[in-house]
């Protein structure tokens, strides 16, 4: 039988809790203490934890969550909260808590997400691990590995749809911090006239708007990793007060008076080309140094062509499980098509790729005609846009660094030697 533990200190709210979900056919245990609730949490096989946000002698989020955080342990967990604690309940969300349920509770609401959470956890699954091998992604591994154990800010460079947000978690997974939080933050996603508020938090009336205290990005990976996706995004005005407060641990929420501790290790992660933000003065060098201690490039699917058909072999048998299709394999052709078209969209369009022909399959082979590949036929066979456009990109680095062979790689984002394989694979003098 499943186990519910309730934390709660309302003995009304808990005592009716208890009594309607053991109705339901679940066992239940309860505490409303901080201190028991550890006790419990750890003497016995609770399946998911629902918690109230404040309690007689702590907090659910920060005595609870954060503490089974640091224990690595993994059990689903739900917060229970007023109305006014909505900031303080996304909160635990960034801690890895399931949901939130609003008080007065809703039983049919909270039934249908117990359920679906059980259902989820009762499940078998089937794990499903890749590794890489190419000898590029194996050093980019070895890098990281080598700067996880370390408290360096790390700059990750890449194409879109390399990786790098996966780099970043793996950096992360490795290091001291992995017990905390790890914090996502798209640098381009964020309104100029609000990103103070994201970064630092705010106190209540600040601004107009400001209707209770928040607690900004910072706070919310104190003790683990803060990761900034393309970070050349980031609006000027915040890079100064990042800079600070990165500088000095400390920082300030907009409006307050007292300084709050910044302990967080900075990944960074762009597609652009720094240097040319800098010169446009679009970002700051100070802050650019103070970020890329370590420097981490993620190789484009290009580069690593022995991982592209082991790759799709991986993601088509993901979305066999997904989609409930028996699809085994990938036929000769479609092989050859992988394998030398350029995938200009990385390994995210190869699983996109992937996943649209395994649900248009209508037997047990993926064939030419599933793929959305965009490309034409020519006498010699299949003649790819993505490499007439890789060519042409290459012509145009080779023209601008006026042959300079180091400053087009750079240019182009392409180690040396990868350079001089593609200038004779194209022809190009």
């Amino acid at each position: 039988m499943n186990k519910i533990l309730i934390i709660e200190d309302n003995v009304v709210l808990c005592r009716m809790l208890c009594n309607w979900l053991e109705r339901k056919g679940l066992q239940t245990e309860h505490t409303g203490s901080v201190v028991q609730a550890r006790k419990l949490i750890t003497s016995t096989n609770a399946d998911i934890i629902l918690s109230d946000i404040r309690l007689s002698d702590g907090d659910g989020v920060e005595d609870v969550l954060k503490w089974m955080n640091k224990q690595q342990i993994r059990i689903p967990f739900i917060v229970m909260t007023e109305y006014s604690g909505i900031s303080s309940a996304v909160q635990a969300m960034k801690l890895g808590a399931e949901d939130y349920l609003p008080k007065p509770i809703n039983p049919d609401k909270l039934y249908s997400l117990l359920r679906e959470l059980l259902q989820r956890r009762n499940k078998p699954e089937r794990s499903l691990i890749f590794r890489r091998e190419s000898r590029a992604i194996r050093e980019m591994e070895r890098r990281a590995q080598l700067v996880a154990n370390t408290d360096m800010s790390v700059l990750i460079r890449g194409d879109s749809g390399t990786g790098k947000e996966h780099v970043a978690r793996s950096i992360h997974a490795a290091s001291p911090r992995a017990g905390n939080s790890f914090v996502a933050v798209d640098c381009g996603a964020i309104p100029k006239e609000l990103a103070a508020s994201e970064f630092f938090g705010h106190t209540k009336g600040a601004f107009t708007g400001a209707m209770d205290d928040k607690l900004g990005v910072l706070n919310a990976a104190s003790g683990g990793t803060l990761f900034l996706d393309e970070v050349c995004n980031l609006p000027y005005e915040i890079q100064a007060l990042l800079l600070r407060a990165l500088q000095e641990r400390s920082y300030r929420p907009v409006g307050g008076k007292q300084e709050m501790n910044a302990n967080v290790r900075i990944i960074a992660a762009t597609n652009e080309h720094i240097g040319k933000a800098i010169e446009t003065g679009r970002f700051r060098e100070d802050l650019y140094h103070r970020l890329c201690e370590f420097i981490i490039n993620v190789p484009s699917l290009a580069e690593c062509r022995e991982d592209i058909l082991p790759l799709a072999e991986f993601f088509r048998e993901q979305s066999c499980i997904e989609f409930s299709k028996k699809v085994i394999r990938f036929d000769a052709e479609t092989q050859k098509i992988m394998q030398a078209y350029g995938w200009p969209g990385n390994v995210r369009e190869l699983r996109h790729c992937v996943r649209s022909a395994v649900l248009l399959a209508d037997n047990d082979a993926i064939g030419v005609k599933e793929l959305d590949i965009d490309l034409h036929v020519t006498a010699d066979g299949y003649a790819l846009k993505a490499e007439n456009e890789e060519r042409e990109h290459i012509i145009k680095a080779l023209d601008a660094a006026r042959n300079n062979k180091a400053m087009a790689a750079n240019l182009l984002k392409i180690s040396r030697p990868t350079l001089y394989e593609k200038m004779k694979k194209y022809g190009i003098e």
